[in-house]
């Protein structure tokens, strides 16, 4: 489950999105609608990938390789993916996309939260995050004599900052629960490990793609965002 490098990151285009369009003359503002051709702040290449499916027609382009990765101080998803979104736009002059996504577990009162990500440690592996989030709710479970409450739920921020100051903030959030152990090999992060209400009992790593996307958070923010900017 440990991220493979996308050769293709950083290189044009992002796989999976389309390759038309561009940008001439002033970028486009809030009014304008949903911009044909968007900066993406994230370093990682599998949210940038999943990104990419979902939103289809948009031309989405890796950060660039020069510009480093914004430092994520924020106390909540919308303070981290408007860090982001604002400092791409600054680097770049075009619009640019971020998101901060945070796994909610109600036992561990919210954790890991806003350190989803680097919730093992600041270069844990996507099997580092599930191993200790699994061991945590096992430890608890064990002193609470084999009852626990598993519920849980994804959250996804997006952030669209454009040129003069126009930004936009949407979210998701999928309701589910923690199984006991990895099931699939689809997906990243938690997936291996998030069962959604909504879905027949898979954990998102079991499902197809489209299957996913049409339930998880980042597919309905991504969605509430061009609903909001009536695209």
């Amino acid at each position: 489950m440990q991220k493979e490098p996308n050769p293709a990151f950083g290189q044009g285009p992002i796989p999976g999105a389309s390759k038309e369009g561009g940008l001439d003359g002033p970028g486009p503002s809030r009014s304008s609608g949903f911009p044909p051709r968007v900066v993406l702040a994230t370093a990682n290449a599998d949210k940038a990938a999943e990104i990419a499916e979902i939103m289809g027609a948009v031309v989405l382009v890796p950060r660039p390789e020069w510009v480093p990765e914004v430092e994520e101080t924020g106390s909540t998803l919308e303070e981290n993916a408007l860090l982001k979104a604002r400092a791409l736009l600054a680097a770049t002059g075009e619009p640019s996309l971020a998101d901060d996504t945070g796994l909610e577990v109600d036992a561990l009162g919210g954790a890991p939260g806003v350190w989803s990500a680097r919730y093992a440690g600041p270069n844990a592996s996507y099997d580092d995050n599930v191993a200790k989030l699994l061991a945590e709710l096992n430890q608890i479970e064990s002193r609470a004599g084999g009852n626990l409450d598993r519920r849980a739920r994804f959250r996804t921020v997006i952030a669209l900052a454009f040129e003069g100051g126009d930004e936009v903030i949407a979210q998701g959030c999928v309701e589910g629960w923690i199984c006991n152990e990895p099931r699939g090999a689809a997906g990243f992060g938690y997936d291996p490990v998030f069962v959604p209400e909504e879905g027949d009992g898979k954990t998102f790593a079991e499902m197809e793609a489209s299957e996913k996307h049409a339930l998880s958070h980042r597919g309905r923010a991504l969605r509430a965002l061009k609903d909001l900017l009536g695209a």
